[in-house]
């Protein structure tokens, strides 16, 4: 069987927005993927357990990548009970699909942090990491900690290059707070089942 090649972008997508779009977009031109699996956290170990009840982000999740043929929508870590950890989460994903290469998208955040999260080794060993970087240019300090971190755990991290493009979840939770409107930040069926729903006021 031919070795298929799948992003993972994580997160606790409360609410999905263009910065998470566009960073799956550029991975898969950037790096050749097959598919990029959006694959919504139920409970983040490292964030607050004041999320969003897990039916609302996945169904804006699916709403926001439901046109794009290469974006497909993940439960694996919702079916899942308790904090779910990276590790974990890929080594089922191996277990279940061993014909599949992952790539593991992150922030240069995560990076600098990968050694606090639970057993970096196994993550090192189960895909390939990529880390977004928002510059034209990755800086020297960047490209020093990708050299440091490879190094460290005999890893496949890789540079991806995306557009500067900032815009955070929380800001937006504060924007629909205030009652200002989040349209042209996310999709407009997000936009919409967020004015539907009441979420965030």
């Amino acid at each position: 069987m031919k070795e298929q090649h799948v992003g993972i972008m994580g997160g606790t997508f409360d609410p999905i927005h263009h910065g998470h779009l566009i960073l799956a977009q550029t991975a898969m031109e950037q790096f050749q993927l097959d598919q990029i699996l959006f694959m919504p956290t139920r409970t983040p170990p490292h964030k607050s357990a004041d999320v969003t009840d897990p039916r609302h982000r996945i169904a804006m999740t699916e709403l926001a990548i439901k046109s794009h043929p290469g974006f497909a929508l993940s439960t694996f870590e919702m079916e899942r009970e308790g904090y779910t950890f990276t590790c974990e989460t890929l080594k089922l994903l191996k277990e279940k699909q061993p014909h599949v290469h992952f790539y593991f998208l992150m922030g240069e955040d995560s990076l600098a942090d990968f050694q606090k999260w639970k057993d970096p080794q196994t993550i090192a060993d189960l895909c390939t990491i990529l880390v977004a970087n928002r510059s034209e240019e990755p800086d020297a300090q960047l490209k020093t900690l990708l050299a440091q971190v490879s190094g460290q755990y005999h890893g496949d991290f890789r540079l991806l290059q995306i557009p500067a493009l900032e815009i955070s979840s929380h800001a937006l939770r504060e924007k629909v707070r205030k009652g200002q409107s989040v349209r042209y930040y996310t999709p407009d069926p997000v936009v919409d089942y967020l004015e539907a729903n009441g979420l965030y006021r």
